[in-house]
């Protein structure tokens, strides 16, 4: 897998309060960019749309301290998905047979390992952000 070298770095703060308000002023910017739902266009995918109602609802299923780890990787994971046309590792969902996710690697200016997991449905071909997180 090859992975993707960001300009971007990792959001600041010590806290939820303080991550969640980078991260929502990052999503605020591609947010305005469309009248209806929110998406970014991926190198990857020839340019397809990748939305984010499923990134959120993912999210707040975990504890606090786990948004935080994950947010504070949010505005590297929107370059990496826009910008990356490296080849992710792909595989079925064990969970879901008509979904494929996608896991892209990338590295923030710190030089700190990330994924991002796509989900990608097979019939439809639409592109859901699943997950960002932190090399363990």
């Amino acid at each position: 897998m090859n992975i993707f070298q960001t300009k971007s770095s990792k959001l600041h703060g010590t806290n939820y309060k303080e991550i969640v308000k980078h991260a929502k002023a990052e999503f605020a910017i591609v947010e305005h960019k469309s009248k209806r739902k929110p998406y970014i266009r991926s190198a990857y995918f020839n340019k397809q749309k990748v939305f984010f109602d499923f990134f959120w609802m993912h999210l707040f299923q975990k504890r606090e301290p786990e948004r935080v780890r994950r947010l504070k990787y949010f505005a590297a994971s929107l370059e990496l998905i826009g910008k990356s046309r490296n080849h992710p590792e792909s595989m079925q969902n064990p969970n879901k047979a008509s979904e494929i996710l996608h896991r892209f690697a990338g590295y923030t200016k710190e030089k700190e390992l990330f994924y991002v997991q796509i989900k990608e449905h097979k019939r439809t071909k639409r592109l859901q952000l699943m997950s960002v997180f932190p090399a363990k």
